[in-house]
Protein backbone atom coordinates (compact mmCIF):
# COMPACT_ATOMS: atom_id res chain seq x y z
CA UNK A 1 0.00 0.00 0.00
CA UNK A 2 2.94 2.39 0.85
CA UNK A 3 4.50 2.22 -2.49
CA UNK A 4 1.20 2.48 -4.41
CA UNK A 5 0.70 6.40 -2.33
CA UNK A 6 4.05 7.06 -3.46
CA UNK A 7 3.83 5.82 -6.61
CA UNK A 8 0.39 7.84 -6.40
CA UNK A 9 1.99 11.20 -4.86
CA UNK A 10 5.07 11.18 -7.73
CA UNK A 11 2.49 10.85 -10.14
CA UNK A 12 0.70 13.76 -8.67
CA UNK A 13 3.92 15.64 -8.49
CA UNK A 14 4.96 14.99 -12.15
CA UNK A 15 1.46 16.14 -13.54
CA UNK A 16 1.86 19.35 -11.40
CA UNK A 17 5.27 20.05 -13.12
CA UNK A 18 3.74 19.25 -16.45
CA UNK A 19 1.35 21.88 -15.63
CA UNK A 20 3.21 24.56 -14.68
CA UNK A 21 6.16 23.75 -17.35
CA UNK A 22 3.47 24.11 -20.32
CA UNK A 23 1.98 26.66 -18.53
CA UNK A 24 1.64 30.22 -19.73
CA UNK A 25 1.51 33.60 -17.73
CA UNK A 26 -1.76 33.04 -16.41
CA UNK A 27 -1.81 29.70 -15.52
CA UNK A 28 1.07 29.58 -13.53
CA UNK A 29 0.08 33.10 -12.07
CA UNK A 30 -3.10 31.04 -10.50
CA UNK A 31 -0.61 28.39 -9.62
CA UNK A 32 1.22 30.34 -7.64
CA UNK A 33 -1.52 32.44 -5.98
CA UNK A 34 -2.85 29.11 -4.66
CA UNK A 35 0.33 28.01 -3.35
CA UNK A 36 0.94 31.53 -1.25
CA UNK A 37 -2.92 30.64 -0.07
CA UNK A 38 -1.96 27.69 1.34
CA UNK A 39 1.47 27.20 2.15
CA UNK A 40 1.89 30.50 4.26
CA UNK A 41 3.99 29.96 7.69
CA UNK A 42 4.48 26.19 6.70
CA UNK A 43 7.47 24.19 8.02
CA UNK A 44 9.78 22.52 5.88
CA UNK A 45 8.44 19.06 6.41
CA UNK A 46 5.36 20.11 5.61
CA UNK A 47 6.15 21.70 2.34
CA UNK A 48 7.93 18.55 1.41
CA UNK A 49 4.57 16.37 1.90
CA UNK A 50 2.75 18.70 -0.47
CA UNK A 51 5.42 18.07 -3.20
CA UNK A 52 6.24 14.93 -2.50
CA UNK A 53 9.82 15.56 -1.24
CA UNK A 54 9.93 17.80 -4.29
CA UNK A 55 9.90 20.67 -2.44
CA UNK A 56 13.61 21.93 -4.27
CA UNK A 57 12.05 21.00 -7.94
CA UNK A 58 9.37 23.68 -7.37
CA UNK A 59 11.99 26.35 -6.00
CA UNK A 60 14.28 25.83 -8.84
CA UNK A 61 11.58 26.41 -11.29
CA UNK A 62 10.52 29.42 -9.18
CA UNK A 63 14.16 30.61 -9.01
CA UNK A 64 14.82 29.67 -12.52
CA UNK A 65 11.68 32.25 -13.71
CA UNK A 66 12.74 34.89 -11.44
CA UNK A 67 16.25 35.32 -12.85
CA UNK A 68 14.61 35.17 -16.57
CA UNK A 69 12.17 37.44 -16.01
CA UNK A 70 12.44 39.75 -13.17
CA UNK A 71 13.55 42.58 -15.21
CA UNK A 72 10.17 42.79 -16.68
CA UNK A 73 8.17 42.35 -13.65
CA UNK A 74 5.80 39.26 -14.97
CA UNK A 75 4.22 37.91 -11.88
CA UNK A 76 6.68 39.01 -10.24
CA UNK A 77 4.93 39.40 -6.65
CA UNK A 78 4.18 36.41 -6.77
CA UNK A 79 7.34 34.76 -7.20
CA UNK A 80 9.27 36.45 -4.32
CA UNK A 81 5.99 35.45 -2.12
CA UNK A 82 6.52 32.00 -3.22
CA UNK A 83 10.21 32.30 -2.62
CA UNK A 84 9.61 33.68 0.80
CA UNK A 85 7.38 31.28 1.95
CA UNK A 86 10.46 28.58 0.96
CA UNK A 87 13.66 30.42 2.74
CA UNK A 88 10.88 31.49 5.72
CA UNK A 89 10.19 28.24 6.82
CA UNK A 90 11.64 26.30 10.01
CA UNK A 91 14.29 24.38 8.94
CA UNK A 92 14.74 26.05 5.44
CA UNK A 93 18.78 25.76 5.71
CA UNK A 94 18.55 23.55 2.29
CA UNK A 95 16.28 26.01 0.41
CA UNK A 96 18.47 28.96 1.40
CA UNK A 97 21.64 26.85 0.03
CA UNK A 98 20.08 26.35 -3.27
CA UNK A 99 18.90 29.90 -3.66
CA UNK A 100 22.12 31.05 -2.76
CA UNK A 101 24.17 28.95 -5.07
CA UNK A 102 22.44 30.02 -8.14
CA UNK A 103 22.58 33.78 -7.67
CA UNK A 104 19.33 34.26 -5.51
CA UNK A 105 20.69 37.39 -3.94
CA UNK A 106 22.32 39.15 -6.59
CA UNK A 107 19.02 39.00 -8.26
CA UNK A 108 17.30 40.03 -5.12
CA UNK A 109 19.59 43.10 -4.79
CA UNK A 110 19.44 43.83 -9.29
CA UNK A 111 15.62 43.70 -8.39
CA UNK A 112 16.00 46.94 -5.59
CA UNK A 113 17.53 49.24 -8.53
CA UNK A 114 15.41 48.90 -11.31
CA UNK A 115 13.66 51.70 -12.01
CA UNK A 116 10.94 50.39 -13.84
CA UNK A 117 10.11 47.93 -10.87
CA UNK A 118 7.20 48.90 -8.41
CA UNK A 119 7.81 49.60 -5.06
CA UNK A 120 6.06 46.16 -3.51
CA UNK A 121 8.56 44.37 -5.85
CA UNK A 122 11.30 46.07 -4.06
CA UNK A 123 9.71 45.45 -0.40
CA UNK A 124 9.27 41.56 -1.34
CA UNK A 125 13.01 41.39 -2.03
CA UNK A 126 14.13 43.01 1.00
CA UNK A 127 12.22 40.85 3.13
CA UNK A 128 13.66 37.81 1.51
CA UNK A 129 16.87 39.06 1.75
CA UNK A 130 16.22 39.99 5.53
CA UNK A 131 15.59 36.02 6.06
CA UNK A 132 18.70 35.70 4.70
CA UNK A 133 20.63 38.15 6.78
CA UNK A 134 18.95 36.15 9.88
CA UNK A 135 20.02 32.93 8.59
CA UNK A 136 23.85 33.79 9.84
CA UNK A 137 26.97 35.72 9.42
CA UNK A 138 27.58 33.38 6.19
CA UNK A 139 24.38 35.11 4.60
CA UNK A 140 25.21 38.34 5.75
CA UNK A 141 28.80 38.56 4.28
CA UNK A 142 27.42 37.23 0.85
CA UNK A 143 25.03 39.91 0.63
CA UNK A 144 27.84 42.50 1.36
CA UNK A 145 30.16 40.91 -0.99
CA UNK A 146 27.63 41.47 -3.85
CA UNK A 147 27.66 45.41 -3.12
CA UNK A 148 24.64 44.66 -0.88
CA UNK A 149 25.01 48.00 1.16
CA UNK A 150 25.03 49.82 -1.66
CA UNK A 151 22.03 48.74 -2.75
CA UNK A 152 20.03 48.56 -0.18
CA UNK A 153 20.80 52.08 0.83
CA UNK A 154 20.27 53.65 -2.70
CA UNK A 155 16.26 52.02 -2.49
CA UNK A 156 16.38 53.52 1.52
CA UNK A 157 17.60 57.13 -0.25
CA UNK A 158 15.46 56.69 -3.50
CA UNK A 159 12.07 54.84 -2.38
CA UNK A 160 8.82 56.76 -3.02
CA UNK A 161 6.56 54.39 -0.26
CA UNK A 162 7.74 54.41 3.30
CA UNK A 163 7.22 51.00 4.00
CA UNK A 164 9.83 49.62 1.42
CA UNK A 165 11.69 52.26 3.38
CA UNK A 166 11.47 50.62 6.88
CA UNK A 167 12.10 47.14 5.12
CA UNK A 168 15.50 48.41 4.06
CA UNK A 169 16.33 50.24 7.45
CA UNK A 170 15.95 46.60 9.08
CA UNK A 171 17.86 45.06 6.85
CA UNK A 172 20.83 47.64 7.12
CA UNK A 173 20.42 47.20 10.42
CA UNK A 174 20.94 43.48 10.49
CA UNK A 175 23.71 43.64 8.02
CA UNK A 176 25.64 45.26 11.05
CA UNK A 177 24.73 43.43 13.75
CA UNK A 178 27.21 39.48 14.32
CA UNK A 179 28.96 40.92 10.73
CA UNK A 180 32.80 42.71 11.81
CA UNK A 181 34.34 42.02 8.68
CA UNK A 182 31.62 44.60 6.80
CA UNK A 183 29.82 46.30 10.19
CA UNK A 184 31.82 49.14 9.17
CA UNK A 185 31.00 49.36 6.04
CA UNK A 186 27.39 49.25 6.82
CA UNK A 187 28.10 52.11 9.04
CA UNK A 188 29.65 54.16 6.66
CA UNK A 189 26.95 53.75 4.22
CA UNK A 190 24.25 55.09 6.94
CA UNK A 191 26.68 58.02 6.87
CA UNK A 192 26.24 58.87 3.41
CA UNK A 193 22.53 58.60 3.36
CA UNK A 194 22.93 61.58 5.85
CA UNK A 195 22.41 63.71 3.21
CA UNK A 196 19.76 62.48 0.85
CA UNK A 197 16.76 64.42 -0.52
CA UNK A 198 14.02 62.28 1.56
CA UNK A 199 13.41 63.42 5.15
CA UNK A 200 12.31 59.74 5.78
CA UNK A 201 15.64 58.19 5.04
CA UNK A 202 17.65 60.79 6.52
CA UNK A 203 15.10 60.04 9.81
CA UNK A 204 15.81 56.25 9.20
CA UNK A 205 19.23 56.35 8.89
CA UNK A 206 20.11 58.73 12.37
CA UNK A 207 17.99 56.20 13.84
CA UNK A 208 20.17 53.15 12.68
CA UNK A 209 23.07 55.06 13.32
CA UNK A 210 22.59 55.44 17.09
CA UNK A 211 22.32 51.71 16.96
CA UNK A 212 24.95 50.69 14.83
CA UNK A 213 27.40 53.24 16.65
CA UNK A 214 27.22 51.33 19.37
CA UNK A 215 28.70 48.08 17.30
CA UNK A 216 31.58 49.92 16.29
CA UNK A 217 32.41 51.75 18.58
CA UNK A 218 35.01 54.50 16.72
CA UNK A 219 33.07 57.19 15.13
CA UNK A 220 33.81 58.37 11.50
CA UNK A 221 35.20 61.61 11.30
CA UNK A 222 33.03 61.99 8.14
CA UNK A 223 29.89 61.70 10.48
CA UNK A 224 30.33 65.18 12.07
CA UNK A 225 29.75 67.31 9.38
CA UNK A 226 27.13 64.93 7.52
CA UNK A 227 25.40 65.06 11.37
CA UNK A 228 25.47 68.70 11.61
CA UNK A 229 23.76 69.16 7.90
CA UNK A 230 20.45 67.07 8.69
CA UNK A 231 20.13 70.20 11.15
CA UNK A 232 19.07 71.90 8.77
CA UNK A 233 15.70 69.53 8.05
CA UNK A 234 12.51 71.09 8.72
CA UNK A 235 11.19 68.10 9.37
CA UNK A 236 10.80 67.81 13.56
CA UNK A 237 11.29 64.18 13.85
CA UNK A 238 14.89 64.40 11.86
CA UNK A 239 15.54 66.98 13.98
CA UNK A 240 14.94 64.81 17.20
CA UNK A 241 17.36 61.60 15.98
CA UNK A 242 19.74 64.52 15.41
CA UNK A 243 19.86 65.37 18.60
CA UNK A 244 20.14 62.58 20.40
CA UNK A 245 22.61 61.25 18.06
CA UNK A 246 24.92 64.32 19.27
CA UNK A 247 24.08 63.61 22.68
CA UNK A 248 25.42 59.89 21.90
CA UNK A 249 28.89 61.17 20.53
CA UNK A 250 29.92 63.16 23.44
CA UNK A 251 30.97 59.93 24.90
CA UNK A 252 33.50 59.67 21.90
CA UNK A 253 36.61 61.09 20.75
CA UNK A 254 34.96 63.26 17.93
CA UNK A 255 33.22 65.44 21.30
CA UNK A 256 35.53 68.00 20.56
CA UNK A 257 34.72 68.47 16.73
CA UNK A 258 30.83 67.91 17.28
CA UNK A 259 30.70 71.09 20.14
CA UNK A 260 32.91 73.28 18.15
CA UNK A 261 30.70 72.52 14.66
CA UNK A 262 27.86 73.62 17.03
CA UNK A 263 28.85 76.73 17.83
CA UNK A 264 30.97 77.60 14.98
CA UNK A 265 27.05 77.21 13.16
CA UNK A 266 25.46 79.73 15.61
CA UNK A 267 27.09 82.22 13.07
CA UNK A 268 26.10 81.45 9.07
CA UNK A 269 28.74 82.88 7.22
CA UNK A 270 27.36 85.20 4.49
CA UNK A 271 27.59 83.10 1.94
CA UNK A 272 25.25 80.78 3.63
CA UNK A 273 22.74 83.75 4.09
CA UNK A 274 22.38 84.01 0.51
CA UNK A 275 20.01 82.23 -1.67
CA UNK A 276 18.79 82.59 -5.25
CA UNK A 277 15.08 82.37 -5.62
CA UNK A 278 13.57 80.43 -8.08
CA UNK A 279 11.89 82.17 -10.88
CA UNK A 280 8.56 81.81 -9.76
CA UNK A 281 9.25 83.58 -6.70
CA UNK A 282 10.37 86.58 -8.11
CA UNK A 283 7.12 86.90 -10.27
CA UNK A 284 5.06 90.21 -9.07
CA UNK A 285 1.95 87.63 -9.46
CA UNK A 286 3.02 84.86 -7.29
CA UNK A 287 2.11 85.07 -3.43
CA UNK A 288 4.82 86.17 -1.42
CA UNK A 289 7.13 83.30 0.48
CA UNK A 290 9.25 83.94 3.96
CA UNK A 291 10.24 80.34 4.87
CA UNK A 292 13.28 80.48 6.67
CA UNK A 293 16.52 79.66 4.83
CA UNK A 294 17.84 76.26 5.67
CA UNK A 295 20.80 77.81 7.40
CA UNK A 296 18.90 79.96 9.59
CA UNK A 297 16.82 76.40 10.73
CA UNK A 298 20.40 74.64 11.41
CA UNK A 299 21.08 78.00 13.75
CA UNK A 300 18.20 77.24 15.99
CA UNK A 301 18.89 73.74 16.43
CA UNK A 302 22.06 73.72 17.59
CA UNK A 303 20.90 76.91 19.82
CA UNK A 304 18.85 73.92 21.19
CA UNK A 305 21.06 71.38 21.24
CA UNK A 306 24.20 73.32 23.13
CA UNK A 307 21.09 74.19 25.83
CA UNK A 308 20.47 70.48 25.73
CA UNK A 309 24.39 69.62 26.17
CA UNK A 310 24.80 72.36 28.45
CA UNK A 311 22.11 71.40 30.85
CA UNK A 312 23.27 67.59 31.23
CA UNK A 313 26.84 68.43 31.99
CA UNK A 314 28.53 70.91 33.67
CA UNK A 315 32.27 69.56 32.38
CA UNK A 316 30.43 70.36 28.39
CA UNK A 317 28.88 73.31 29.75
CA UNK A 318 32.47 74.78 30.59
CA UNK A 319 33.91 73.29 27.63
CA UNK A 320 31.27 75.30 25.06
CA UNK A 321 32.63 78.30 27.38
CA UNK A 322 36.14 78.15 26.18
CA UNK A 323 35.01 77.54 22.84
CA UNK A 324 33.76 81.24 22.97
CA UNK A 325 30.24 79.86 23.01
CA UNK A 326 28.66 83.01 24.54
CA UNK A 327 29.78 85.39 22.33
CA UNK A 328 28.01 83.38 19.70
CA UNK A 329 25.28 82.65 21.37
CA UNK A 330 24.89 86.92 21.82
CA UNK A 331 25.22 87.09 17.56
CA UNK A 332 22.48 84.60 17.48
CA UNK A 333 20.09 86.68 19.73
CA UNK A 334 20.27 89.14 17.39
CA UNK A 335 19.44 87.11 14.28
CA UNK A 336 16.19 89.02 13.06
CA UNK A 337 15.74 86.91 10.08
CA UNK A 338 14.36 83.73 12.57
CA UNK A 339 12.69 84.23 15.92
CA UNK A 340 13.24 80.54 16.48
CA UNK A 341 17.01 81.01 16.43
CA UNK A 342 16.53 84.15 18.87
CA UNK A 343 14.35 82.32 21.43
CA UNK A 344 16.63 79.45 21.36
CA UNK A 345 20.05 81.33 21.73
CA UNK A 346 18.29 83.20 24.57
CA UNK A 347 17.35 79.86 26.56
CA UNK A 348 20.39 78.42 26.25
CA UNK A 349 22.78 81.73 26.72
CA UNK A 350 20.47 82.11 30.20
CA UNK A 351 20.78 78.81 31.36
CA UNK A 352 24.89 79.56 30.69
CA UNK A 353 24.63 83.12 32.68
CA UNK A 354 23.05 81.15 35.73
CA UNK A 355 25.95 79.06 35.79
CA UNK A 356 28.79 81.02 35.34
CA UNK A 357 29.40 84.12 37.57
CA UNK A 358 32.08 84.82 35.45
CA UNK A 359 29.70 84.65 32.21
CA UNK A 360 26.61 86.39 33.93
CA UNK A 361 29.43 89.81 34.78
CA UNK A 362 30.71 89.92 31.38
CA UNK A 363 27.06 89.45 29.61
CA UNK A 364 26.53 92.47 31.86
CA UNK A 365 28.37 94.80 30.59
CA UNK A 366 28.68 93.73 27.09
CA UNK A 367 24.57 94.05 26.53
CA UNK A 368 23.95 96.40 29.01
CA UNK A 369 22.11 96.51 32.53
CA UNK A 370 18.39 96.99 30.75
CA UNK A 371 18.66 93.92 28.34
CA UNK A 372 20.29 91.74 30.62
CA UNK A 373 17.26 92.02 33.32
CA UNK A 374 14.40 91.20 29.84
CA UNK A 375 17.22 88.21 29.36
CA UNK A 376 16.93 87.13 33.02
CA UNK A 377 13.24 87.82 33.17
CA UNK A 378 12.04 86.65 30.08
CA UNK A 379 14.31 84.64 27.89
CA UNK A 380 11.91 82.85 25.92
CA UNK A 381 10.24 85.79 24.83
CA UNK A 382 13.05 88.30 24.43
CA UNK A 383 12.85 88.19 20.46
CA UNK A 384 9.16 89.76 20.86
CA UNK A 385 10.57 93.02 22.82
CA UNK A 386 14.00 94.00 22.09
CA UNK A 387 14.45 97.25 19.93
CA UNK A 388 16.96 97.64 17.24
CA UNK A 389 19.56 99.28 19.00
CA UNK A 390 19.23 96.54 21.09
CA UNK A 391 19.59 93.89 18.36
CA UNK A 392 22.43 95.90 16.96
CA UNK A 393 24.27 95.41 20.81
CA UNK A 394 23.95 92.23 20.29
CA UNK A 395 25.34 91.41 17.09
CA UNK A 396 28.52 93.83 17.58
CA UNK A 397 28.80 92.54 20.73
CA UNK A 398 32.51 91.50 22.60
CA UNK A 399 32.63 89.17 25.35
CA UNK A 400 35.73 88.89 26.70
CA UNK A 401 35.22 86.01 29.39
CA UNK A 402 38.44 85.34 31.17
CA UNK A 403 40.87 82.36 30.28
CA UNK A 404 39.02 82.85 26.64
CA UNK A 405 41.00 84.49 23.54
CA UNK A 406 39.06 87.49 23.08
CA UNK A 407 36.42 87.33 20.25
CA UNK A 408 37.69 90.21 17.28
CA UNK A 409 35.77 90.52 14.24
Amino acid sequence: MSSVRDQEAISRLMMFFKEWDNGNKVTRSQILKNFISFNRGRTVPELEQEFSQGGSLFLARLTTWLRLSYMFGTCLGEILQSVWIFLAAAGSGRYKAEFVEVGGILTLLEILGLKQLNEEHKMEALKILQVLARAGRKYKELICESYGVRAVAECLAKSKMEDTQEQAQVLLELLAHGNPKYQTQVYKGLIALLPCASPKAQHLSLQTIRIVQDIVQKPHPAIVEQLLGTLRSVHMEVQYEALQLIRDLMKTEVRPAVLQGLVTLLRPSQKDGVRTKPQIIEDPAAPQMSEPLPVFIQQAACAKAIGMLARESAELCEEMIRMRVVHHLLFAMGNTGHTESQRQASLALEYFVSMSPVVEEQVRIAIGEKLFRMLIDSAGMLYMKMDSIQVDVLVSNQVNIPGVKEVTE
